[in-house]
């Protein structure tokens, strides 16, 4: 139960961080500037791109 309780203390602090990190994200943006998105942007010139998509099992591939 011990370990239970310390994995849900870990979960809601992350949440708090998360939050704290959106509401930060959100009063910087509104300062009528567009504030650039963190993570990959869809373009053609990304190192690394889809997998083989043969309508196969759904995206996910088998490992080596």
């Amino acid at each position: 139960m011990f370990e239970y309780e310390i994995d849900r203390m870990n979960h809601a602090q992350l949440v708090r961080e998360a939050a704290v990190r959106r509401l930060s994200r959100e009063a910087a943006g509104s300062g009528g500037r567009e504030t650039p998105r963190s993570g990959r942007r869809s373009g053609g010139r990304d190192a690394e791109g889809r997998v083989d998509d043969d309508g196969g099992s759904g995206g996910f591939v088998r490992a080596a």
